[in-house]
Formats: C-alpha cells, structure tokens, sequence
C-alpha cells in the first residue's frame, strides 16, 4: 500500500466529518429562512386585509389607496415565490457530490433552454463603437440608468481577469435608494459580473436572492459606420411564473433602452471613435474592461475599422 492511499484513509474521516458538519450548517440555515419567510405570510395577509379596510372605510378608493393595494398584493405573490430550497434539497445536493450527474452536457442544454427568458433586437442609428464603449463602462449604471435602477451605486470593484479574446471584471453594487423595492429581496451590497466574451458580446451577470440570477447577453453587429444591429437575450433560473417575468423583463430591457438613446446619440455627436486608442483610454478602474478591448481590437487603425464594420 503506497503513502497516500494510507494518508487518504486517514484524512477520509476527517473530510467525511467536516461535510457533515457543514450539511448540519446548511439544513438549519434552510430552515430558518423557511421559517422567517412562513412568518412573513400572515404578516403580509395582515397588511393587505388592514389596506383594504382602510381604503374601503370611506367607500371610496383614492388613486393613492389603489396603487398601495396593488403595490401590496404585488408583493405579497412576490414573496410567495421567493420560498426557500427545501432540506430535501440540500440532501439531494448533497448526494451529487458523490454521485455526479449524468448526460450534463444534454442537461445543461435543457436549462439553458429553460433559463431562457425574453429575445429582443433592434437596429440603431448610431455607431458600433458607441455600444460597445456603453457596454463596457460601468459609471454608466450610475449615471444613464440613474432612474430605472433607482440609484444604485459602484462601491468597489472586487475582480478583474483578462482573457485571450476579452476579460471578466467583478464589481459591487449597493441600492443607494432607500424606497428601492429591489431592497425587498436582495443584499445590500451585491457583485455583479460583466464579461466580454468577443468584440461582439458582452454578458452581464446579476444576483437576486438565494443565489439565483438574472443574465443579460448583449450581441453588436456592426452594419455600417452609422448603423449596428443590437440583440438582447435575457436568462434567468428564478422560481417566479414566467409570463410574469418575462412581461417584467420586457419592460425593463425597453426602458433601459430608452435611456440609452440620447446618451448614444451625445457618443455619436461626440466622436466617440477617438476614444479607442490606448492614450485616450481612461485609466480608471471601472474602464478597466473597456481598456482591455481596447488592447486586442483596437491597436491599430485597421483592425479598428474591421470590426467596426467600416471601410
């Protein structure tokens, strides 16, 4: 018998007993989140019934007592399909770490094609270039979706990584609003994913609650030096019914759009091609990404005009 299957009998036990011990951790934290969210229940059927008495008392409904009976009975269904795993699942999670999981590659094709929310695609009177400096700025969260993300803010970025054909850049977000109803079910502070995948695609990466996520997949194709065709791919493994996030999802994508607009136009005005040099590059940490496209596609004049679809 050689030395280390000797040491790999000794330390079995050991690693056996920290499984354990970390399974035990994770049943009773199941649990008490099932319990905290059993108890919300009740609380907000209490908070309905008490808006309801109140708001028919007078036997009239203002605008301002509709919209707080619609805004609690939204998130009241919200709360019901935001119930946590079951121990059941932990046990089952569990058992794949020794079992494994059969025809994954099949299997990650269904959820893929599961996960799968909403399609758009659009074809926009501006330049390539001025998507894809958009896509890969991060300030412009704060700035040209000020609204529809109800003030959120960069506080740190956490990761970045360049690749051979694009990068991966981490960064943490924290809703700076305090009336924000994102606040309802995700962290204060919570790290985001933007991945250049190709000078083409951009995936952005974005946890909710209970390690669920929504993933947005951005495609450029470049027309010509006026025009590009944007298409737009959302997933998501959240447990709500889909007609209703994808109704959700629809809206959201079409308003962010909107916001981009008069800010792609301004790019566009301003000639945002100058900016794809390494000189011109900002230095910043939040154009770190945007510095890496930067380096592989736009060293020099040529290949900056090839993928930018111009002549």
């Amino acid at each position: 018998m050689s030395i280390n299957s000797v040491q790999n009998e000794h330390n079995a036990p050991q690693t056996d007993g920290n499984l354990s011990i970390e399974l035990e951790i994770a049943m009773f934290i199941v649990k008490l989140k099932n319990s905290i969210w059993l108890i919300g229940i009740p609380s907000w059927i209490f908070g309905i019934s008490d808006r309801s008495i109140a708001a028919f008392a007078d036997g009239y409904l203002s605008v301002v007592e509709v919209v707080q009976l619609f805004m609690t009975s939204f998130f009241f269904i919200s709360w019901l399909y935001l119930k946590p795993e079951n121990t059941a699942d932990i046990n089952d999670a569990n058992s794949s770490v020794y079992q494994g999981y059969l025809c994954r590659t099949q299997e990650n094709k269904f959820q893929l094609k599961r996960r799968h929310m909403i399609s758009q695609e659009y074809i926009l009177p501006f330049p390539y270039l001025c998507q894809i400096y958009h896509l890969l700025s991060l300030k412009h969260l704060e700035t040209v979706h000020k609204f529809s993300l109800n003030n959120l803010k960069i506080i740190n970025i956490s990761y970045f990584q360049p690749t051979d054909i694009g990068g991966i850049i981490k960064f943490q977000t924290i809703l700076d609003s305090p009336v924000n109803p994102l606040r309802i079910w995700r962290q204060p502070i919570v790290e985001v994913d933007l991945i250049l995948h190709s000078p083409y695609t951009v995936e952005l990466s974005i946890p909710v609650y209970n390690n669920k996520r929504i993933i947005v997949i951005f495609q450029t194709l470049p027309l010509n030096d006026r025009e590009h065709h944007l298409f737009i791919d959302i997933y998501s493994d959240l447990d709500w019914p889909k007609p209703l996030l994808q109704v959700i999802l629809h809206f959201a994508s079409c308003l962010t759009l909107f916001e981009d607009l008069p800010y792609l136009q301004a790019l566009t005005d301003r000639n945002v091609e100058g900016l794809f040099t390494l000189n011109a590059a900002s230095k910043h940490e939040t154009m770190l990404l945007f510095k890496r496209f930067v380096e592989l596609y736009c060293s020099s004049t040529e290949n900056r005009k090839l993928i930018a679809g111009t002549n």
